[in-house]
């Protein structure tokens, strides 16, 4: 369905001769200048002045999110926001230097409006745009410090072929020209990432060569295959075949124009990535983690808050992971003996008579295991939910898996989770994947946060901690419901993932705080996660180039555990888990700093009663 905005018109005044009829001349004044001829941030200055704080949150927010036009396109956005041109994010200096200025004029404006005037919701929606914009302000000093050519998820070579691959709409005629003029500019994004790493080497900072060297081998394999073999060209074909409609000559264009942009933009860009990754090869560093660079710790420190969205210390979560280790291995340790498993064998060992015991799903069976998963999760929902998002949610077979793409907010497209289908699989880890993934987990959460009642931009934005504290929530909540009561090891699958989580506290502030090698936290994980040593050294690399964002998941957790218990205390028998689960999850992926308020507003109003 398409929504409206008001449309924000800029009035520039200008003055008219017209005296009382006598001949002195009138003062010439100078025409205002167009908005072209305006700076990003004298634009953004004149287009939130004087605005309603309503008004100001949607004209700065758009004004902001445009300035990263694949959030737009993968959020479905353009309906708000349109964008003038078929753009890719811009990754040259002065781009992000103005796009930094523009973050800091939105706060110093946002500043200008007195938040003592607000009532409850209105205070709560200022404090969460101020939390985000003093999040992206404060990452500024460390704009050199990320590694955005990590092959990754999270690195721009796979997040750019996923944005063309899946997310980018292809359904209507203008959908495809966009999406054939994006193509053409992927060679001009990757010349700016390239640019932006020798920034970065020039300030000292270059991705380790153990991460650096799966990045290389990545690129390579992209462009080893055909053209016509390219995933993005592959994607692009299927779904314009769906546009028949418009005449197969047409069609034949889209396609062709899409495979020579293959050939000419894209496996180029790759490429001349791969080279200068090569090169900067000689400079990387044996050593993982981003404590070895000058200012390492403060960027350490801010990742953690920028992902915990909390002040905790890296010791403070160090501890916090081996403190929970120890009561997460205790309950795997009731459960083994109970299955009469021996108690001088490793939890590598173990996990195997778990893998073993539970069943192996082969891969031709492995997608309707997870559809039925998600069946009955959805069947289950009201037991602990009375709100429940419009859009779907459906299972997408994937080579590799274990991730979930929000629905678009106009809802042309479902929430997806990708469900790894190309392997068999042990049955233990199935569920308790699924309900993290899709139901009650990150689609119940997201697509009820697009979906509620509030300011667009607290339909977008959203925390890490929140939104991956919610996804083991879930995997909790299953247990406490009962899901798992028939199935003892899926209850293990679960308990391992939550080790997982633990481990993560303590690998990640260890690796980025405590100078651990890769050795160190891939052994660590073995031990106290009970995976192979594969598994281990990929969580270990994951870990090493994203800083501080797998100490979200436990924390997370932790902290709804914590408001709900409080919760439950301040109201006794008239605690209602259904009403606090739709309080929490109607106000979107607040920070954990602000998570105490939401609480409080939800025992207020149950104590005061109907």
């Amino acid at each position: 369905m398409k929504k409206s905005l008001a449309t924000f018109l800029l009035v520039f005044l200008s003055a008219c001769g017209g005296g009382s009829g006598g001949s002195t001349a009138q003062p010439e004044v100078a025409a205002a200048p167009s908005p072209s001829d305006l700076s990003a941030s004298e634009q953004f200055t004149q287009k939130t002045q004087g605005l309603a704080l309503p008004d100001f949150f949607a004209v700065s927010f758009g004004e902001l999110v445009k300035r990263t036009p694949e959030t737009v396109v993968t959020s479905t956005l353009d309906d708000f926001y349109p964008l003038d041109t078929a753009r890719l994010n811009d990754w040259s200096e002065d781009y992000q230097d103005e796009t930094w200025a523009l973050y800091q004029l939105a706060l110093e404006r946002l500043h200008t409006y007195d938040r003592a005037n607000l009532d409850a919701d209105g205070q709560l929606e200022y404090d969460i745009y101020e939390w985000w914009l003093q999040d992206v302000v404060a990452e500024q000093p460390f704009e050199n410090y990320a590694f955005a050519a990590t092959f990754g998820g999270f690195g721009v070579p796979r997040s750019t072929q996923r944005f063309f691959e899946d997310l980018h709409p292809v359904e209507t005629v203008q959908d495809a020209e966009d999406f054939l003029q994006r193509l053409s500019r992927v060679d001009t994004k990757f010349a700016q990432l390239e640019a932006h790493l020798l920034r970065q080497l020039a300030a000292g900072i270059v991705e380790p060569a153990l991460t650096m060297q799966v990045a290389i081998d990545g690129l390579a394999a992209i462009t080893q295959t055909p053209a016509t073999q390219n995933p993005i060209y592959l994607s692009f074909s299927d779904k314009i075949d769906e546009l028949n409609h418009l005449g197969s000559v047409r069609v034949d264009i889209w396609r062709n124009t899409a495979l020579n942009s293959i050939r000419t933009d894209v496996i180029p860009a790759y490429q001349r990535l791969r080279n200068t990754l090569q090169d900067l090869l000689n400079n990387a560093p044996a050593n993982i983690g981003v404590g070895q660079y000058i200012d390492g710790a403060a960027y350490y420190n801010y990742t953690l808050q920028h992902h915990t969205t909390t002040d905790l210390t890296a010791a403070e979560i160090h501890q916090l992971g081996l403190d929970h280790l120890v009561r997460i291995h205790a309950e795997m340790r009731v459960i083994f003996d109970q299955l009469g498993y021996p108690q001088n064998e490793t939890l590598e060992e173990l996990y195997a008579r778990v893998e073993a015991d539970g069943g192996i799903v082969q891969a031709a069976d492995s997608f309707q295991t997870f559809v039925d998963l998600v069946a009955f999760a959805e069947a289950n929902l009201p037991q602990a939910f009375d709100v429940f998002p419009i859009a779907n949610v459906v299972v997408l077979p994937d080579p590799f898996g274990g991730f979930y793409i929000s629905p678009a907010l106009d809802g042309s497209r479902p929430g997806a989770f990708y469900a790894g289908t190309d392997f068999d699989q042990p049955y233990a880890t199935m569920p308790t994947l699924t309900f993290h993934e899709s139901l009650p987990g990150h689609h119940l959460q997201i697509a009820i946060q697009a979906e509620a009642d509030v300011a667009l931009f607290r339909k977008v934005v959203r925390s890490t901690a929140f939104t991956e504290g919610w996804g083991l929530y879930a995997e909790r909540l299953a247990y406490e419901l009962g899901w798992y009561d028939n199935d003892v090891f899926g209850n293990l699958g679960r308990l391992q993932f939550e080790a997982l989580r633990a481990a993560r506290l303590v690998i990640d502030t260890g690796i980025h705080s405590l100078g651990w090698t890769f050795d160190q936290a891939t052994q660590f994980n073995q031990d106290n996660v009970g995976v192979g040593v594969g598994a281990s050294q990929g969580a270990a690399a994951r870990y090493s180039v994203i800083p501080g964002q797998a100490t979200a998941y436990m924390v997370g957790m932790l902290q709804i555990l914590s408001e709900r218990q409080r919760a439950m205390d301040a109201l006794g028998v008239d605690f209602d888990l259904i009403a606090f689960h739709r309080a929490v999850l109607t106000n979107g992926a607040v920070p954990l700093s602000l998570l105490g308020t939401v609480v409080d507003r939800y025992i207020a109003e149950v104590q005061q009663g109907p």
